[in-house]
């Protein structure tokens, strides 16, 4: 299996996924572990997990009506895909206001850039079929629209390009170095810790790379496949950053006020320091990028070693005080 059994989503988290889980193994018959687990964004583990609750649900406990689902270790396969077929399921009752949220969701989700022409139809038609059994619910619904922001889009793309397997061309801010950078991912899963990020193998920098859509300028579909190399997936659930043992090692000395950096930050060590402050001590693979925490910190914490990421800290602050001084000198009467 790939990647180690991740913390336990809640139950609402697991419901919604494997509600998804039905629709996608229905539509793909002997689909491939590996390809479903990576279509979720969930190691092979939990997806076994999944497929072990499963046979226990159904239209009723009557054991025609179960899910019969396994899996030989290497495929998955659906034997009474009917069991939730039309004829056995049960008619459809909305609220006026569950109507009107579902048809608002179902018309934003339709305008969504890089959505495959073959979803986008069958959404129309579904959310059609919901008009007219709403009826007069229906009506509210069309006064009220929803725009997605940017992500939106870029979500679309990623999640297109992780279906048909192929490359994507970004232009990607990066606040650490405060640069925008062109590169080539071979997207492999869509992870939203807090935000929503694309894990991929980067051919920039022949690694993988963790992106945040927020922060994507630009992004392209390329024709060129995705072909990532076989990598273990990560156990996201304690950390979306998870420094390596050969990344570079960074010790910060903080305050009372900076102690919030040891839960925010993985570290290695945080040795207690008289008066309530730490010695903390961190790997990442960008030690640059931690100026903007030194700065951040202000009297509350220093950047102890290395030497020249501590004296780069110093100077991005004087620089940052030089600037602050003139244009307050600049705006005094």
């Amino acid at each position: 299996m790939v990647g180690k059994p991740a913390r336990p989503a809640n139950a609402i988290d697991q419901t919604r996924r494997m509600l998804s889980l039905v629709t996608y193994l229905r539509e793909r018959p002997g689909a491939r572990i590996e390809d479903v687990a990576r279509a979720f964004g969930i190691t092979e583990d939990e997806l076994v997990s999944d497929l072990d609750v499963l046979p226990m649900c159904g239209t009723s406990f009557r054991g025609g009506d179960l899910l019969d689902i396994d899996t030989d270790g290497e495929r998955i396969w659906w034997h009474n895909p009917a069991a939730l077929g039309a004829e056995a399921a049960e008619p459809l009752r909305l609220a006026a206001d569950e109507a009107t949220a579902l048809l608002v969701a179902a018309r934003a989700v339709a305008t969504l850039p890089g959505l495959r022409e073959s979803d986008r139809q069958a959404l129309l038609r579904a959310t059609a079929k919901v008009e007219t059994a709403a009826g007069e619910a229906a009506g509210a619904s069309s006064r009220l629209s929803v725009t997605f922001e940017a992500e939106g889009g870029v979500f679309a793309d990623v999640d297109r390009a992780i279906s048909e397997r192929r490359r994507l061309w970004i232009r990607y801010y990066s606040p650490a170095r405060d640069e925008v950078t062109e590169r080539e991912i071979d997207p492999i899963r869509l992870v939203s810790v807090g935000h929503t990020y694309v894990e991929a193998w980067c051919r920039r920098s022949e690694a993988r790379r963790t992106f945040r859509l927020d922060r994507v300028a630009e992004i392209k579909i390329l024709d060129e496949p995705s072909a990532p190399p076989e990598i273990e997936l990560r156990d996201l659930s304690e950390a979306l950053v998870q420094p390596a043992a050969e990344d570079p090692e960074v010790v910060v000395e903080v305050g009372p006020g900076g102690r919030w950096v040891a839960e925010y930050y993985p570290h290695d060590s945080a040795e207690e320091l008289p008066e309530g402050g730490l010695r903390i001590t961190l790997r990442t693979p960008d030690p640059a990028s931690l100026r903007r925490l030194a700065l951040r910190l202000g009297r509350d914490g220093r950047i102890v070693s290395p030497q020249d990421l501590a004296d780069a800290a110093r100077r991005a602050a004087r620089e940052a005080l030089a600037a602050y001084d003139e244009a307050v000198t600049t705006t005094r009467p």
